[in-house]
């Protein structure tokens, strides 16, 4: 199943009247570390009112949502983030906005306004993009072939994460399946003078991985 989440991790910053709203946006893959980065966040701005936040995790099969309004009236934080992550249709992302009081109160209706402009504003500066079923292959290929694999991976968007440079290079790239089966075909057909020699391709972990558009 494919699904939206973010680009990349961003923080934004609102002011409405006095009152500062600090929102970081993350991505995330379960609960133990949207636990771990709410604690970190709560010890850099130990000296803010408040520190709320939501979540939205999908583990393959469900999804499962968080969201507090640590301290703020019930209703006015942590849901309006939360339905700023479900109205652009995210999962794996947490965010948490910060507000240090500014000395005016902003009413139910200011709040919810703020946290909520606030979580979208981190949600555009972080950007969307889908993610698909894929995995971490290792492939093993020799030095002739260097430039050759490059190429490929390039011309099909497959990301190369790391390369060993042994008796043979060792290429842990990340793809999609459909990306790995063509890498399959190209290692068992292998013939013809642009043929890759690709001596091992391994699988080493089922993940999901960014879908080229």
């Amino acid at each position: 199943m494919e699904f939206y989440t973010i680009r990349q991790n961003a923080m934004i910053e609102l002011v409405e009247k006095k009152s500062r709203f600090i929102a970081n946006i993350f991505y995330v893959e379960n609960k133990d570390e949207c636990e771990e980065i709410i604690k970190q966040m709560k010890k850099r701005y130990y000296d803010a009112k408040h520190n709320c936040f939501a979540f939205s995790i999908f583990d393959g099969k469900n999804v499962l949502q968080k969201c507090s309004d640590d301290g703020e009236p019930s209703g006015t934080a942590g849901e309006p983030i939360l339905n700023a992550i479900q109205k652009n249709n995210l999962n794996n992302v947490l965010i948490i906005v910060t507000r240090y009081f500014g000395g005016i109160l902003l009413g139910a209706g200011g709040l919810i306004r703020a946290y909520s402009n606030s979580a979208i504003d981190a949600i555009n500066s972080a950007g969307k993009i889908i993610k698909q079923p894929g995995m971490e292959v290792q492939v093993n290929i020799n030095y002739q072939d260097n430039e050759m694999f490059k190429y490929y991976c390039e011309k099909n968007n497959i990301k190369i994460l790391n390369a060993d440079y042994t008796e043979k290079i060792l290429y842990k790239v990340e793809l999609s399946q459909k990306q790995y089966e063509d890498l399959l075909k190209q290692q068992k057909e292998n013939n013809g003078p642009k043929a890759i020699n690709l001596d091992e391709v391994q699988i080493i972990c089922r993940k999901y991985v960014e879908k080229q558009i």
